[in-house]
């Protein structure tokens, strides 16, 4: 499952911009291409979270 700046809106509060930030940090930390997408595992691993608890928020 993939984890898109609405979905970071929602677990952190913060704003769409800002997700989308994140999101395009993460890809450069994995070395990924901007059309790839970030998984809720990956997610989870850069975060410190644990991705079960983000399906929740997921759904």
């Amino acid at each position: 499952m993939c984890v898109f700046p609405k979905d970071v809106q929602c677990i952190t509060g913060k704003s769409e911009r800002y997700g989308r930030q994140l999101l395009s940090d993460i890809k450069v930390f994995l070395r990924k291409e901007p059309h790839q997408f970030v998984t809720v595992y990956e997610f989870a691993t850069y975060c410190g979270l644990d991705a079960e608890d983000l399906y929740e928020y997921l759904d």
